[in-house]
């Protein structure tokens, strides 16, 4: 169901939302193999949407220019991507508190302990005065 998820993206972005079967395709295979994070939007999406069919469901019509996005089309790929950025809001904010605290204790571990994590706190030495008896080159 991603590929007709991804049709949808490809019409809703044309500005009079048509196009030829040839020029779908070729964006289509363009969006599919640009990379993991396309492929990974479209399988959110999908997930919310398992049994799309977007022909029979009026979103997008046939005709002999190519396709068109339907407003119903519109309406429905909008509905799905808020569900679906609200659920990944949802679910940032619960992770969020929890990565915050992982990344303050990351930080601290990466200090050294003990004395030494504070330079600060050290009295700063003094030069010894050049005794005698020692050699100098």
């Amino acid at each position: 169901m991603s590929f007709q998820l991804t049709v949808l993206k490809v019409l809703a972005g044309q500005s009079t939302g048509q196009a030829s079967v040839a020029e779908v395709r070729r964006a289509v295979e363009i969006l599919m193999n640009s990379g993991r994070d396309w492929t990974d939007r479209m399988k959110r999406l999908a997930e919310q949407a398992p049994d799309l069919n977007i022909f029979s469901a009026r979103f997008v019509v046939r005709d002999a220019l190519g396709w068109e996005i339907t407003q119903e089309g519109r309406q429905f790929l909008s509905a799905l991507e808020k569900a679906v950025a609200d659920q990944r809001e949802r679910l940032q904010s619960t992770i969020d508190p929890l990565s915050n605290e992982l990344h303050a204790h990351a930080l601290d571990a990466a200090k050294p302990h003990g004395a030494l994590c504070d330079r600060r706190r050290w009295p700063r030495r003094r030069r010894r005065k050049a005794r005698s008896d020692r050699r100098t080159a």
